[in-house]
Order: C-alpha cells, then sequence, then structure tokens
C-alpha cells in the first residue's frame, strides 16, 4: 500500500480568497506529474450537508455521484482534476457531530465523557484519512473552509495539529492569505498576512508555503518580507494575482512553482519525479482567453442575484464555448421580472436560453413566458431539472391546451399533474438527503437529437429532485411532436423530452453540468452551444 500525503490548505484575512481554485490547481499540477490525487473539502458549518441551504447562503449545490449533496468547491475539484468526487470528499461539522453523537448513544465509548478533544477532533482525522487509508491517492488535498481565527474553525485547526506530528514529513501546510493595495499609499501592505500566520501559529500550526492573493505583482523584497516575519523561506512565499479566468491560476501557480516547492518539502526528488504535463490545459486556456466573437446565452432563474447559484452551468456553458471557439457573453435574466410583455426585450438578441433548476413556485411564470417565446421563435433552449418540468408544463398549456397544467409542487389540485412527485417520495417528511440524488442510467431513443448529441445509447448522469414528468401525459405530448427520447428502464422515469420541429429545444430532468470538466466538457453543452452560434 502507498504512503498517501496530505496537504492542508487553509486561508486567512477574509473569506472568499479562493482556497477552493488553489486546492485545485495543486491537485491538477501534481496530477500532471503523474501523481494520483483527491481533493476534499471541509465546511465549518452546522448543517449536515448544504441541500436544504438556500443557493443565496451558500451557492448551488453540487451532487457527487455517490448522491451526496456537498459543497461548491467539489464542482471546482472534479472541474479540474476530471477526477470524480464521492461523499467522503465533503465533511461538515455537522456530519462530524451526528457521527459522534450516535456513536455516544450507542455506547461506543464506553461511558467515557464526550469532548472536543480527542473525540471531535479523532473523528475529524478518522474522516480526513479515510480517502488516504484506502491506499488509493498519492495526495489527499483537504480544504479547511472558513478564515483562521473563526470560532466554527477551532476544531479542525486543531486536528491538523495533531496531524502534523502524528504524520510528520508526510503532512503539509499551505496559507492562503490576502495583500492588500493602499491606494493612498500607493504600496501593498503584508501586516494583515502577518496577523493571519500569527493566529495559525497561536492555534499550533505553522504554514509550509504561504500563497497571497493579491491584485498587484508582489515583489521579491515583499516576499523576503513576509518569510522573514512568518519563518518560512522566500522560495515558498509566492503570489496569486487576479486573473480573467480561473482556468489561469493553475500555469500560474506553475510559474511561482508551487508543485516543485510542495514536492520538495515533502520529500520528493525533482530530478527524478516528471514534468507536470499541462500542454491539453495550456491549449483550453488559449482557446478562451484568444476568442473574439462572441456567443450571447441567457440562463433564466430565480436565484440571478447571486451567479454562484448556477456556478457549474456558467463553468459548463464556459467549456463549451471555448471548446467552440467563441466567447462567451453571459447574461443572468431574474424569472420573476419577466413576463409575456418584455420577453422579446430581454430575449430577442440572445443565440440560446438555458431555463435554470430550482425549487418553488416564484419565478416560475416567467420561466414559462421564456419559453413560450424561445419555442415560437426557434432559438436554442436547454431545460435542467425544473427547467425541463417547466418546459413540459408550458408546452401542455400552449400546445395541448390543458389551461391549468401545472407541477403538483406549484398546485396540488391542478386537474392537469403534467409534473407530479415520485411514488417513492410522497411519504418522505425530512429534507435533508432525501431527494432522488446521484447518478442514474439513461437510455437514449433512436434517431433522437440527443442520441446523436451522445452518440450512444446509454448514460448515467446525477439528479437533484422529487418531481417528474408525468407517464400518463406521455402519449399527448409525442403525438403533439415533443418526444420523450431518454428513458429510465428501471423506474420508466422520463429523463429527457425534446421538440423535434425546433431547431434546438431539449430539457432534462438531471443536471448535465455536475459533469462538465475542461478535459471533458459536456456533450449537452457543446451541442447547445454549436446550436447557439449557428443561430
Amino acid at each position: 500500500m502507498k504512503e498517501t500525503k496530505y496537504i492542508f490548505v487553509t486561508g486567512g484575512v477574509t473569506s472568499s480568497l479562493g482556497k477552493g481554485i488553489i486546492a485545485a490547481s495543486l491537485a491538477k499540477l501534481l496530477q500532471a506529474r503523474g501523481f494520483k490525487v483527491t481533493n476534499q473539502k471541509l465546511d465549518p458549518y452546522i448543517n449536515v450537508d448544504p441541500g436544504t441551504l438556500n443557493p443565496y447562503e451558500h451557492g448551488e449545490c453540487y451532487v457527487t455521484v455517490d448522491g451526496h449533496e456537498a459543497d461548491l468547491d467539489l464542482g471546482h475539484y472534479e472541474r479540474f482534476t476530471n477526477v470524480e468526487t464521492h461523499r467522503a470528499n465533503n465533511i461538515t461539522t455537522g456530519r462530524i457531530y451526528q457521527n459522534v453523537i450516535n456513536k455516544e448513544r450507542r455506547g461506543d465509548y464506553l461511558g467515557k465523557t464526550v469532548q472536543i478533544i480527542p473525540h471531535i477532533t479523532d473523528e475529524i482525522k478518522r474522516n480526513i484519512k479515510l480517502l488516504g487509508n484506502k491506499g488509493d491517492f498519492d495526495f489527499v488535498i483537504t480544504e479547511i473552509g472558513g478564515t483562521v481565527g473563526d470560532i466554527e474553525s477551532l476544531p479542525y485547526i486543531e486536528s491538523v495539529r495533531q496531524l502534523r506530528w502524528e504524520l510528520g514529513k508526510n503532512c503539509l501546510i499551505v496559507h492562503l492569505t490576502y495583500v492588500p493595495y493602499l491606494a493612498a499609499a500607493k504600496e501593498l501592505k503584508t501586516k494583515p498576512t502577518q496577523h493571519s500566520v500569527k493566529a495559525l501559529q497561536e492555534q499550533g500550526v505553522q504554514a509550509d508555503v504561504l500563497v497571497l492573493r493579491t491584485e498587484h505583482n508582489i515583489s521579491m523584497d515583499i516576499r523576503k518580507k513576509v518569510a522573514l516575519f512568518c519563518n518560512v523561506e522566500p522560495s515558498a512565499v509566492m503570489q496569486s494575482i487576479d486573473v480573467p479566468t480561473i482556468y489561469r491560476v493553475p500555469l500560474n501557480m506553475q510559474e511561482e512553482k508551487l508543485d516543485e516547492v510542495v514536492l520538495t518539502k515533502m520529500g520528493f526528488d525533482l530530478d527524478k519525479t516528471p514534468k507536470a504535463d499541462m500542454e491539453k490545459w495550456t491549449a483550453f486556456v488559449e482557446k478562451l482567453e484568444n476568442a473574439k466573437e462572441e456567443v450571447h446565452i441567457a440562463i433564466v432563474g430565480k436565484y440571478v442575484q447571486l451567479p454562484d447559484s448556477y456556478k457549474s452551468i456558467i463553468e459548463s456553458l464556459i467549456h463549451a464555448s471555448a471548446y467552440n471557439c467563441k466567447k462567451l457573453k453571459l447574461e443572468l435574466i431574474l424569472s420573476d421580472k419577466l413576463n409575456d410583455e418584455n420577453v422579446e426585450k430581454k430575449l430577442g438578441k440572445k443565440d440560446g436560453v438555458i431555463v435554470a433548476p430550482g425549487f418553488g413556485q416564484r419565478g416560475m411564470e416567467g420561466k414559462f413566458a421564456a419559453l413560450k417565446y424561445t419555442r415560437e421563435h426557434n432559438i436554442p433552449t436547454l431545460g435542467i431539472c425544473m427547467g425541463m418540468q417547466t418546459m413540459s408544463i408550458e408546452f401542455a398549456r400552449n400546445i395541448l391546451g390543458y389551461a391549468d397544467a401545472n407541477s403538483t409542487e406549484i398546485d396540488p389540485d391542478t386537474t392537469h399533474k403534467v409534473v407530479d412527485i415520485m411514488e417513492e417520495q410522497k411519504n418522505i417528511l425530512d429534507l435533508g438527503g432525501s431527494m432522488r440524488l446521484g447518478a442514474f442510467k439513461c437510455k437514449l431513443k433512436k434517431g433522437s437529437k440527443v442520441r446523436d448529441i451522445y452518440n450512444k445509447e446509454n448514460i448515467n448522469e446525477r439528479h437533484r429532485h422529487r418531481y417528474e414528468f408525468n407517464n400518463a401525459y406521455k402519449e399527448d405530448f409525442e403525438k403533439a411532436g415533443m418526444i420523450c427520447s431518454g428513458l429510465n428502464e428501471e423506474s420508466d422515469l422520463v429523463e429527457i423530452i425534446e421538440l423535434q420541429s425546433h431547431k434546438w429545444y431539449v430539457g432534462v430532468q438531471f443536471h448535465p453540468e455536475y459533469s462538465s470538466t475542461v478535459v471533458n466538457p459536456h456533450p449537452l453543452f457543446i451541442s447547445f452551444m454549436k446550436a447557439a452560434i449557428e443561430k
């Protein structure tokens, strides 16, 4: 069994510095050298998982193939490394405490007083080492959410302190901080970084590598100053400067020699270690940055005030536009404000429209207005999850003539339940982790558009929903030209609908955005983007 190395990424000064991007970038660089790497996220909030969080609270809820509702950073990990994540890749304080309390109730602690140390920290360490204990990975890179000094993060930092001594040379700390630029003084200030590192030291942890987030280049003199005050070598102080795209970050960190410094500190001989092969990644970034012609896409949804609510969809569109050598011009349109009167003004000049997923009644009528307009004006349209559900309801109302057609989520008393709750969901009361979650099989209809797009008969896609297309209306839909082109044969659930008379009008009950990566952009988004460009 190989000896797994553990790298921890912490953050200081402020949140939202991009710990997840740095962790994913380091993973990509090590992977490009031939190592097997996985990323992990520890979230300090007490929710058991982000599945019950409003997207405005924490951005999108990402779903792993094994059906775990996870932090959006897992999406970055998968997009960068093209390695699927699972339940063990995302741990929350809520789950840690839940596990410990369950053990206490079972009597696992043999009557001992259960405390933060050692019981909570032992549970944290067990979850951190879970991935490495399988013996599959050379590196486990664990990002600790929040900011050093937060009361919520203290048990995690204490666990890292303990692991540092237990693992010795197999453990390394990367600390990300912020170096602000004071315009009045015309200089960068390192004091916040010094205080951040000191706060980490006060908790018994010494950073091995410092990554300084900045809007301006940091001189060697400043790096030496930081190194002197923070007890690290000057070579281990590196900058992460603002860039137009997150996909430039791994290349910048390669120039900063992040992977070389990490490997050297962990006892590797660089002369005997393969060089990082970033050729494909570089080619993608060059396509992305050099594209000149624009393609205009709109996302119609109810959470558009926080773009992170649709993070995976946005990144999937970026992948697809780059591979089609076009520059993405994206507009997020609040469905609450969309109606039949203003829809032409909002969508008339768009090359393609995505109707986004979501829950609840708010914004539904705006989605209906968008779908009616794009259907009638032959604008390429992709409906995702509730986007597919609203697509089917709009079709039932305006083509089949079922004026009160609806989803029972919105109107339980509708006479035309075009979208209805799944049978196995009817008696579920708990909200957390109880939906249809994870990857499920789907068989594509021969001769359909999606069969040509995927170029295969059977696919696996990730789901997150409780309501489904009602098969009682399948015959009516297909007679009117809306075919059910993707089916789960085991449960007889309709997974894909497409309008045959339209240039590109497809609804999917699953979330294709979770599966799009830099190396393997999702075929649905690639095809949607091609149709938008042709328009």
